[in-house]
């Protein structure tokens, strides 16, 4: 046989489209062309797979090669197509059977001496195969991730004459065991650590309980940093499927998939973070924070701190809950589904308003400040609450607050109310909020009057009706009362709260 067909699989973010790796041997000068757009680590994979294949004792064709990576309009990236290049070499020479690869699929990268390296990536491959009805054979290194997927023939090698002899029938590679990966055994964070800040603690339960943004305002050493840290403790168990989403992210970032497995993430990027950081992209389009805290927290501490562009890019993912990234020869879409919890201080000095120090900023330095957060980012977060500076009696209390699993219950039986309407409140449609709501003819009156006094955009107006029905879940109503709306406009009060008054 002089033509061989190995299915294989490329890596465009959270997918993994189907390719086939076509290898045609013909008369003439030896040599190897690779089309199919392969980029260059792929272009690279020739000597690579040259030296693999003599290393590993095997003859390399002294023919005119010819290498397809089909479809050819799909771009090709990194070393995962080394392993089916040079099984495709050895079914085209006749050193192996063509049958032999009937049903599987394959990726690895090659060591000059054929030993096979992880790629990144597998989970998406593994569970597109799986989809499809295929064994997959990988790395050794690359076999726990592809087990993930779950209902998969998993086959681990760690060199190229172990494939070999597996599919010569000669020696069978034992198929990959997998253990259900265990849970992180690290302590979660105690909301019960938290002393005071009674309203804080109320403004984390009504964020998870509805899925709101968060923003906290006040000095320095106030417990912003930790009461943030707690978010994630109080907010629902992720299901099996949410859990590979999550993994699957990780392993398309090259980051470790099993670590925290099964907990919401918890990102909390440095202020110097690009947007590139932020977001995603560059050359390769890889996901950015915001994709990695799919499903769980983005926490950004010293809010003003951040670039004006680098927080204004996220304007649009906060909104639709995904990331389109384009670039010249390459377009990604990740998840980006999180939960926006932030820190600022009041002013540069951090003392507006503070009663334990003075504030010695200037009224010009103070405005600069706060104007580097804009008034459609503002409108995004949800609930914007002080927290003011504790009195030394609070800070030396033994009392402790309500504990992280109290909490949950109260949260879990909320979120079960809004499942039982169609999602969760913060991504309820405006048809879906108007028939939850469903104000009566005096609250509408009030609720339109307060939104003029206090100049809230139609944005606002909606977040406000969202938080007022989360607060009523909470309660256990069927529907926002003028208490719960009251609360809800009082978590709308920034400019009160960072102008000390």
């Amino acid at each position: 046989m002089t033509l061989a067909i190995i299915t294989t699989r490329a890596g465009l973010g959270l997918e993994a489209p189907e390719v086939h790796v076509e290898a045609h041997l013909a008369n003439g000068l030896p040599g190897m062309t690779l089309v199919g757009l392969p980029e260059a680590a792929v272009k690279e994979s020739r000597e690579r797979v040259r030296s693999a294949l003599t290393t590993s004792g095997f003859a390399f064709p002294l023919r005119r090669i010819t290498l397809n990576l089909a479809p050819a309009d799909l771009p090709k990236e990194g070393g995962r197509f080394d392993l089916p290049i040079a099984l495709g070499l050895l079914v085209a020479s006749g050193q192996l059977p063509a049958e032999a690869l009937e049903g599987i699929e394959c990726a690895g990268e090659l060591a000059l001496d054929g030993h096979l390296r992880p790629v990144t990536g597998m989970l998406p491959f593994a569970l597109a195969t799986r989809r499809a009805g295929r064994r997959v054979i990988v790395p050794q290194a690359n076999a726990a991730e592809a087990a993930l997927a779950g209902g998969l023939e998993v086959l681990p090698a760690r060199h190229l004459v172990d494939v070999v002899a597996h599919l010569a029938g000669h020696t069978l590679i034992t198929p990959w065991q997998a253990d259900d990966p265990a849970p992180s055994l690290s302590e979660t964070p105690d909301l019960a650590d938290v002393r005071g800040q009674h309203q804080a603690r109320r403004a984390l339960e009504v964020a998870a309980a509805g899925g709101h943004n968060l923003l906290f305002a006040g000095p320095p050493g106030t417990g912003k940093t930790l009461l943030a840290s707690r978010l994630p403790g109080i907010l629902p168990a992720l299901d099996e499927d949410e859990i590979l989403e999550v993994a699957a992210i990780r392993s398309v970032s090259g980051l470790a998939i099993e670590q925290d497995w099964g907990r919401r993430p918890f990102r909390a990027p440095h202020h110097t973070a690009s947007a590139v950081a932020l977001v995603g992209g560059g050359s390769r389009p890889r996901p950015g924070e915001i994709s990695l805290a799919h499903l769980g927290v983005l926490f950004l501490d010293e809010l003003p701190e951040f670039s004006r562009h680098v927080l204004e890019v996220m304007r649009e993912p906060m909104e639709s809950g995904e990331i389109h990234i384009s670039r010249a020869s390459h377009e990604r879409r990740y998840p980006a589904r999180f939960q926006l919890v932030a820190a600022m201080n009041p002013c540069p000095c951090g003392h507006l308003g503070d009663p334990r120090q003075a504030c010695v900023c200037t009224a010009s330095q103070i405005q600069r400040y706060q104007s580097r957060l804009s008034g459609p980012l503002l409108d995004r977060i949800d609930l914007q609450v002080e927290v003011p500076a504790l009195k030394a009696s609070q800070l030396t209390s033994r009392e402790s607050g309500e504990s992280t699993e109290s909490v949950r219950e109260r949260v879990m039986a909320a979120r079960q109310r809004q499942a039982a309407r169609g999602g969760i409140n913060a991504h309820l449609s405006g048809r879906q909020l108007d028939d939850a709501c469903a104000l009566g003819a005096t609250d509408r009156a009030w609720l339109a009057e307060t939104l003029d006094r206090l100049a809230l955009s139609a944005r606002a107006y909606h977040r406000v009706l969202r938080v007022a029905l989360t607060l009523a879940d909470l309660a256990g109503l069927e529907r926002p009362s003028r208490e719960q709306l009251i609360e809800a406009i009082s978590y709308r009060q920034l400019d009160r709260m960072l102008k000390g008054g």
